[in-house]
């Protein structure tokens, strides 16, 4: 007899225990985030104590600074992962929703609702909110979660996710529909990509390698996201002190995400007044940048030569890699060969240029003046987020309720066949 690895054991308990949930009534959901958002503000110490284990280690192996500010909760951070859940109880529950249907010539009729996609697993690296921001989308979605954080943010999402599951018992539910995986080796990671039937969906969120990794080795169903070698393009006619003010938003708010702009394109014309004035706000942050020959030119010895690989880069970290352009078409063109398809933004005071630039860009979000920083579920009035998909079927762009539900089709007749 064939025994169960760990993941299938999970997946057991997570297909037993999402029936449950399923059906539930959206209050009963609700309650249940409710008492998510209760239980992480009155355990905040419990969880920067853990947090805590989790920065000194990563600090003893070298994570970088911007890393480690992934990695960081405190008091506030852990209020707005506790608002987040709380905002969700505001939005519309998608399971039961109607997405079309009617009635057939035959007197058959037809109605195409909302439903959960049932197990939902997860792999992502040093980021503890997403083990709340996961877990609490898939509740109100109607999913049973899986959870496979990084083993740098370990202590915390053992923490988090055992708070979850006290939470959601304490209203009603099995626990089991949050589930952490606390095997953090590789093969366990391998083992979610491999555990068709025991899991639905995966999804990654993380670093280009992560991603990349799922996607070419899962014969489970995945969700691509979060790949963000995010660019902004600085128009001829662009507002040069407001194109500095969203470039420098864009890059050095939170450098890690992947929201956060790796690239900019400055058009010929305005290059040597914008990018005095951006080196000028960049320094301030000590942001190194990499820029081709005319940028150097402009700024001096103190940027490093760019490579093909820079623009190729999400660098997730303070390091911009800058391009003079010709024209607007050029800017295109570099946007189309290196873009991960995650976020764009043009600066331009010109309705044609930003009307052509978001036709022709590829990417899930194109801006038109504003910082990609707005990339993002709760930004964009989704309530959290579980990822940034930049693939083109089922989901594109911030993900949240909607994006974790499939469709079942209820057909009712009254004695009709097929001739």
């Amino acid at each position: 007899m064939n025994t169960l690895n760990y993941i299938e054991v999970l997946g057991t308990r997570a297909r037993e225990a999402r029936s449950e949930l399923a059906a539930a009534l959206t209050a009963q959901k609700n309650d249940a985030l409710s008492e998510i958002a209760h239980i992480l503000r009155r355990s905040s110490d419990k969880i920067i104590e853990q947090n805590r284990i989790d920065i000194d280690n990563a600090r003893k192996k070298g994570m970088s600074q911007a890393m480690l500010d992934r990695l960081m909760l405190n008091e506030t951070r852990i209020d707005v992962i506790a608002n987040a859940c709380e905002s969700l109880t505001k939005l519309d529950d998608p399971i039961g929703m109607v997405d079309g249907g009617g009635v057939r010539p035959n007197g058959i009729r037809v109605v195409k609702t909302r439903v959960p996609l049932g197990t939902v697993g997860m792999i992502y690296e040093a980021r503890p909110n997403v083990t709340v921001d996961a877990a609490a989308l898939c509740l109100k979605s109607g999913n049973a979660v899986i959870l496979r954080g990084g083993s740098e943010a370990y202590h915390s999402n053992k923490c988090l996710a055992d708070l979850m599951r006290a939470a959601v018992e304490r209203a009603g539910f099995n626990p089991d529909i949050i589930q952490l995986v606390e095997n953090t080796a590789r093969e366990v990671a391998t083992m979610m990509m491999k555990a068709n039937g025991f899991i639905d969906v995966l999804i990654p969120r993380g670093g280009a390698g992560l991603i990349d990794a799922v996607v070419k080795n899962a014969t489970v169903p995945v969700i691509e996201t979060g790949k963000g070698n995010c660019h902004i393009y600085v128009d001829e006619s662009a507002d040069l002190d407001m194109a500095v003010e969203i470039a420098d938003n864009a890059k050095t708010q939170r450098p890690s995400v992947c929201n956060a702009i790796e690239t900019c394109l400055v058009h010929r014309s305005v290059a040597e007044r914008f990018l005095l004035k951006l080196k000028k706000r960049l320094d301030k942050h000590a942001v190194e940048i990499r820029g081709d020959r005319l940028t150097k030119m402009i700024l001096g010895a103190d940027v490093i030569d760019v490579t093909e690989e820079d623009y190729a880069t999400e660098f997730d970290d303070y390091i911009l890699a800058v391009r003079v352009v010709d024209d607007f078409a050029q800017a295109i063109e570099h946007i189309r060969k290196y873009s991960t398809g995650h976020s764009e933004c043009i600066i331009t005071e010109s309705l044609y240029a930003a009307e052509e630039f978001q036709r022709r860009v590829d990417a899930a979000c194109v801006y038109v003046n504003c910082s990609t920083r707005f990339t993002d579920g709760e930004e964009m009035g989704l309530g959290a987020e579980i990822g940034i998909s930049t693939q083109k079927l089922h989901a594109r762009g911030p993900m949240g309720l909607k994006e974790l539900t499939t469709v079942k089709w209820l057909i009712n007749g009254n004695g009709q066949i097929r001739t």
